[in-house]
C-alpha cells in the first residue's frame, strides 16, 4: 500500500507546484514562463524521484506506468492501482491549486488544450511524439543493467525540461493523463472537452516507448 500512496503524493506535488507555477506565471508564448514552467515540472519529478524513488520507482504519471507495465517490469495489478492513486493524487494537487488561486484571485488551473493555431492532429501527434521521447528515457535510465542508476531522477527531471520547452506552444505539454485529466476538470470549457487528446496521446506514446525499448535495449535471450 505504501507504494501506491507515494504515487498519489508524488502526483499531487507534480500537479501542485508545476501547474502552479504555469498559473502564476500565466504561461503563454513568451520565453520567461515557458522556461519558468518547464523548469517547474522538471524539478518537481527530480524532487519526487529522490524522494519517493525507492519506494514507488517515482512513476507518478500513467503513460510511464504502462510502459514500465509493458517492459514487464511491474504487474497487471500494480499498474492498475498505481495509475488509479496517481489519478487521486492529480486531483488532490488540483483541488489545492484551486482552493489557492480562487482565493487569490487568480484563474485556471494549468489545465492543458490545444494552443492558438494548433490543429487536433496537430496536438495529437505533439503527445504522442513526445510522451514517446520521455518516456523512452524513464525505461532506458531505470534498466537495471543499463540505467543511469542514482543519476536517473535527474536525467528524467531534464528530460521533461526540454520535452516541456519544445511541446509547452503545441499543447502547454501533458505527457502525462493523470496530470491533464484533474485540471481540466477543475477548469472545464475547451479544456475539458479536449481532454481526449491528453489521455489517448500520451498512452499511445507510452505504448510506442515501451516497444522501441524492447528493439533497442532488451537482453538477447541465450
Amino acid at each position: 500500500m505504501k507504494k501506491y500512496l507515494a504515487e498519489m503524493v508524488g502526483t499531487a506535488v507534480l500537479v501542485l507546484m508545476g501547474c502552479g507555477v504555469a498559473v502564476s506565471l500565466s504561461c503563454g508564448t513568451d520565453t520567461a514562463s515557458v522556461v519558468g514552467t518547464a523548469m517547474a515540472f522538471g524539478l518537481a519529478v527530480v524532487a519526487m524521484a529522490y524522494t519517493i524513488g525507492g519506494v514507488s520507482g517515482c512513476h507518478i504519471n500513467p503513460a510511464i506506468t504502462l510502459g514500465v507495465f509493458l517492459s514487464k517490469r511491474m504487474s497487471g495489478k500494480d499498474a492498475i492501482y498505481y495509475i488509479i492513486f496517481q489519478c487521486i493524487g492529480a486531483f488532490i494537487g488540483s483541488a489545492l491549486l484551486y482552493a489557492l488561486t480562487t482565493n487569490a484571485g487568480l484563474t485556471g488551473t494549468g489545465a492543458n488544450d490545444l494552443q492558438e493555431g494548433v490543429s487536433t492532429l496537430g496536438g495529437l501527434l505533439a503527445e504522442i511524439i513526445f510522451t514517446t521521447v520521455f518516456v523512452l528515457v524513464v525505461l532506458g535510465t531505470t534498466d537495471a543493467k543499463k540505467g543511469a542508476g542514482n543519476f536517473a531522477g535527474l536525467a528524467i527531471g531534464l528530460s521533461l525540461v526540454l520535452v516541456h520547452l519544445v511541446c509547452i506552444r503545441y499543447t502547454g505539454t501533458s505527457v502525462n493523463p493523470a496530470r491533464s485529466l484533474a485540471p481540466a476538470i477543475f477548469q472545464g470549457g475547451t479544456a475539458l472537452a479536449n481532454l481526449w487528446i491528453f489521455i489517448v496521446g500520451p498512452f499511445v506514446g507510452g505504448g510506442l516507448a515501451a516497444l522501441i525499448w524492447a528493439l533497442i535495449g532488451a537482453e538477447k535471450e541465450k
